[in-house]
């Protein structure tokens, strides 16, 4: 009995040469590719436009060179109209034309009014020599687009009277040369000015835009610096006045104890001596320092320096002013820091000062909240979200750099149901 084969044979396959791909999975590989194609190409073009940018013309200008001397070595034959010079005159006379235009950064005038000139010039030499290339003729479209572009008015309109003008001495030196062609060259230069002309003032107006929006933020800037400095001077002015006065009372208190010593207590006199005499000088000494931070119409503060115990005051101020202000204090009232509780109380004020002035609100409200070794505030309206200002001035940019001062935090912006916040928190120990 004859012995069958098994008709499956065992066969080793490399996994590199074959390979099971679903059709969805190939449609995937393939969008894949493609996205990374497009990704790399866009990266490679980012990386590329700098240059074309910066030296692209220069190549188109080098380009139109190389095509016009290759028009004059191939393309003389059989052409009863092409110069008939040696290509050893022809193409010196040639690639000046284009050189100019590489300086047309620097020489944005002159360097498009060189090339009409000389093409005017070598037409007296070799007549059919500048109409001949394409090159040439673009060079010559090229520099009437750029005297478009110039923005002085002046120069312009001379640049378009020399393309016009050397077209006529070419066209007469030509001898196939028509008034006709003659009208349809000056009509194309004029058509190619125009464009040149059109963009040229796009580009100044783009560029007095930037100008502007530089000018316009260089100002914002010093306006913020100034608004800064302003308020720093006077939070120096604010607290000569505090310090002032308690260095004042140390001095008495120090004077007034030295007189209630013994005779024998001569030690003790002379120490709180030296505490009266170096208060006196620190006084002075604060006096001359702080005193050039003053303007000629201020005078030294008599009032009491503003303090969170007259905030009450301030809100009657504001409710006459035809606000209605809501004022809750939440917590048990400590003593602060004389700079805290100025600064406190400036927060207040300008924040319902800001209200009255750009918010148009019906109603707002200042809470203090004391409580985890820090004072909370918050001024809050229903207005139109400009509560901060209208961006002419600079009132919350000084605020923040005196909440700073005293290590403490500021927040301000549009409330999310409507209005406007500002919320500041201040330590009740400024140390």
């Amino acid at each position: 009995m004859a012995r069958r084969r098994s008709p499956a044979r065992s066969r080793f396959v490399l996994t590199d040469d074959l390979e099971v791909v679903l059709p969805d999975d190939d449609t995937l590989a393939a969008v894949v590719y493609l996205r990374d194609m497009t990704t790399r190409i866009t990266n490679l073009a980012l990386r590329i436009w700098p240059l074309v940018r910066r030296y692209g013309f220069q190549a188109l200008v080098l380009l139109g060179a190389l095509e016009a001397t290759l028009e004059l070595v191939y393309g003389r034959n059989n052409n009863k109209h092409a110069p008939t010079g040696s290509l050893w005159l022809l193409i010196p006379l040639t690639l000046p034309i284009f050189l100019p235009l590489l300086a047309r950064k620097r020489f944005p005038f002159a360097a498009p009014a060189a090339v009409f000139i000389y093409c005017a010039a070598i037409s007296f030499l070799e007549t059919r020599l500048v109409v001949f290339a394409f090159g040439s003729f673009l060079a010559v479209l090229a520099s009437s687009f750029l005297m478009g572009m110039l923005p002085e008015r002046r120069q312009a309109v001379s640049g378009l009277a020399i393309a016009i003008g050397a077209a006529a001495i070419v066209n007469n030196n030509d001898p196939k040369g028509t008034a006709g062609s003659f009208l349809g060259v000056a009509v194309l230069f004029a058509i190619v000015w125009l464009a040149g002309n059109a963009l040229g003032a796009k580009l100044t107006q783009y560029r007095k835009v930037e100008e502007r929006a530089e000018r316009l933020e260089r100002e914002r800037e010093e306006q913020a610096r100034a608004a800064v400095a302003e308020e720093r001077a006077r939070i120096a002015r604010e607290l000569h006045d505090v310090v002032g006065h308690s260095v004042s009372v140390m001095t008495v208190q120090a004077s007034g104890v030295r007189r209630l010593l013994r005779p024998e207590q001569e030690r003790e006199r002379e120490a709180l001596l030296i505490v009266e005499q170096t208060g006196r000088e620190a006084l002075a000494e604060m006096r001359r320092l702080v005193g050039v931070l003053r303007r000629p119409e201020e005078a030294p503060a008599l009032a009491p320096q503003p303090s969170l115990q007259y905030l009450d005051k301030l809100v009657d101020q504001v409710r006459e002013s035809g606000l209605t202000v809501d004022l809750k204090v939440e917590g048990e009232a400590a003593k602060l820091p004389a700079s805290v509780d100025l600064a406190a109380y400036r927060l207040v004020q300008e924040g319902l000062t800001n209200t009255l002035k750009h918010a148009q609100a019906d109603r707002a409200e200042v809470l203090v909240r004391y409580g985890n070794g820090e004072v909370e505030l918050v001024v809050a309206d229903d207005g139109n979200g400009k509560g901060g200002g209208d961006g002419s001035g600079h009132g919350l940019v000084g605020l923040r750099e005196r909440i700073a001062v005293c290590g403490g935090e500021l927040e301000t912006g549009p409330r999310t149901g409507g209005g406007y916040e500002v919320r500041a928190r201040l330590p009740m120990n400024s140390e």
